[in-house]
């Protein structure tokens, strides 16, 4: 006779049970969190991240070969990170947000802030760094494709230790 378990806690062979399943679900290759898309992946074994920029004055320069600035150079750095170089396109912000809903980019910058107009077109990182203006604090963030957290969760891990 098996006595039960205290009230709160589960059986031996639940824990047997999730034990089980877990393994299951590792032996699928199943991993959390993912790109439906793959676009971690394709950056990994492409070799490029395809990053747009919009001119925003003391954020991204354009004029250019490249365009250079803060977050420019935050992008090359993420680039580097996971093993590729970036393809560079410039345009404004509007243009740049179709492009990545259409899987044509992998990361958009431009100076966004975490208040900006295209969270129901594309996914903002966590807030990176902190801008002080006459209006208050500014949260600065990185724009990526909706649905892409396998993508979006290495760019904030990286942006955490590359601007801490």
């Amino acid at each position: 006779m098996n006595p039960e378990p205290a009230p709160g806690r589960c059986s031996p062979s639940v824990w047997v049970l999730l034990a089980l399943v877990i393994t299951l679900l590792s032996a699928c290759g199943l991993s959390i969190p993912t790109d439906p898309d793959g676009t971690l992946d394709a950056v990994r074994r492409d070799g490029v991240l395809r990053a747009g920029a919009s001119p925003s004055p003391g954020w991204v320069e354009t004029g250019t070969d490249a365009p250079t600035g803060r977050e420019p150079e935050l992008v090359e750095g993420f680039a580097d990170h996971l093993g590729a170089r970036v393809e560079w396109t410039v345009a404004g912000e509007e243009h740049l947000v179709e492009m990545l809903e259409k899987g044509e980019l992998d990361l958009v910058v431009g100076g966004l802030s975490d208040q900006n107009a295209w969270t129901s077109k594309a996914a903002p990182t966590r807030p990176y760094t902190e801008e002080r203006t006459a209006d208050g604090a500014r949260a600065h963030v990185m724009l990526v494709p909706m649905g892409e957290n396998a993508f979006q969760s290495e760019l904030e891990r990286w942006l955490d230790g590359a601007t801490s």
